[in-house]
């Protein structure tokens, strides 16, 4: 794999020089990061670290579709946006790249503010439950995004779905609803949604 590294302008368009993965030395800046070449793994950078994984697979798609599909009216209606993959900066030298969130701010943007971000969501796979369930779920937190929604399909045969909503806390995030199989997930800011959880899963 490839990154190619640039010289930041105002418009971030000239590229000045290429250099391998392997060829970099030291923490990386976020102007190194903003400069990789596409890849069909994720890349997200933590604290001068770049974290690699999978690209997810096609059950996880399909959900992150569904759920997308599903909030795009009721966002368009209350002016926000809803994006999936996005870089989303949880603060300086911390940029994750959830399966989707809820936002507000402006409509072109490379990466997304924390502060911007009412609703982020993740969708757990083979490759990445433990760090949804844990590390993410911390890093989101401290960036005091207020609601995270984290979606665990049964991954055996994807035939079942658990959506967990998590609310934040002064310590941290607290279970605030819970759905499975035909419940509904309800939740009324930032604004009314209401996602029955087999729904994600077209059955």
């Amino acid at each position: 794999m490839h990154a190619t590294l640039i010289a930041m302008s105002a418009c971030d368009t000239l590229p000045m020089s290429k250099v391998t993965l392997d060829d970099h030395h030291g923490p990386w800046t976020e102007e190194e990061y903003l400069a990789l070449d596409e890849t069909d793994q994720r890349i997200e950078l933590l604290d001068g670290s770049l974290w690699v994984s999978p690209a997810p697979n096609g059950p996880h798609q399909d959900i992150s579709v569904r759920l997308a599909a599903e909030l795009l009216p009721l966002c368009d209606k209350a002016g926000l946006r809803v994006r999936p993959d996005v870089n989303v900066r949880l603060r300086t030298g911390r940029i994750m790249q959830p399966d989707l969130i809820i936002s507000r701010g402006p409509r072109v943007v490379t990466v997304t503010d924390a502060s911007d971000v009412l609703v982020v969501c993740e969708i757990t796979s083979p490759s990445n439950a433990t760090t949804d369930r844990a590390l993410k779920k911390q890093l989101y937190a401290e960036a005091r995004i207020k609601w995270y929604l984290l979606i665990e399909p049964e991954m055996t045969d994807y035939e079942s779905v658990t959506l967990h909503l998590f609310r934040l806390e002064a310590d941290g995030y607290s279970t605030y609803a819970v759905a499975r199989g035909d419940e509904t997930l309800t939740l009324d800011e930032p604004f009314p949604i209401r996602i029955e959880a087999n729904r994600l899963l077209g059955l």
